[in-house]
């Protein structure tokens, strides 16, 4: 498996790519800023300026059942932001 576990498409991240020309990816927990910015170039063919990233734990979780409380824990994964150059963009619904 790449670098890249897969693209974050919410509301947020869409207003971001339109605005500034940045890009949100959940990535592997072991990967480096370099590692991120060539996965990117080479995937989507585009150049990256700029790579921020973020670590998040994963958070207690609880719910009622029937047959009582179940407990668990979501899991942690880290979040890259990347800034493309000046008139770069990257089309996520080009291939639906």
């Amino acid at each position: 498996m790449g670098i890249i576990i897969k693209p974050v498409v919410t509301e947020k991240m869409t207003a971001l790519g339109d605005k500034l020309q940045r890009y949100g990816f959940i990535v592997q927990k072991d990967s480096n800023k370099l590692q991120i910015k060539k996965a990117v170039e080479e995937i989507y063919g585009v150049e990256v300026t700029e790579v921020n990233t973020m670590n998040y734990a994963g958070k207690n979780k609880s719910r009622f059942t029937k047959t009582g409380m179940v407990k668990g824990r979501a899991s942690s994964y880290k979040k890259a932001i990347v800034t493309l150059a000046e008139g770069e963009t990257i089309d996520f619904y080009s291939n639906i």
